[in-house]
């Protein structure tokens, strides 16, 4: 028993990816939110892949999980700054911050 703590892994394929209904067009900070949390959640049942893999020996199918995860948190990271830049009331208030420290240099 090499492993005693098992756990219960979503293995997923290359030919899976984001829903369809997600390639369109975003308007709102919430889409782009929502659609870097699918890429997150994406990349993590991809490492877990990986990981299962690496515990079979599989090395091709944990170097192209490994791959794909990392792509996934590539565009994760990419929904979310623009979900961040989209949001303008963020803006606000980062640039009153920014205002309110130019003042104590």
């Amino acid at each position: 028993m090499p492993n005693d703590h098992t756990q219960e892994v979503q293995v997923i394929t290359a030919g899976d990816s984001v829903p369809e209904d997600f390639e369109d067009e975003f308007e709102t900070a919430a889409e782009y939110h929502r659609m870097a949390a699918r890429h997150f959640s994406a990349a993590a049942k991809h490492h877990l892949s990986a990981a299962t893999a690496d515990d079979e020996g599989d090395n091709d199918a944990t170097a192209r999980h490994a791959f794909q995860a990392y792509r996934h948190q590539l565009n994760g990271v990419q929904y979310a700054e623009i979900a961040v830049m989209d949001n303008e009331s963020l803006e606000d208030e980062f640039d009153e911050v920014g205002d309110g420290d130019a003042d104590n240099n």
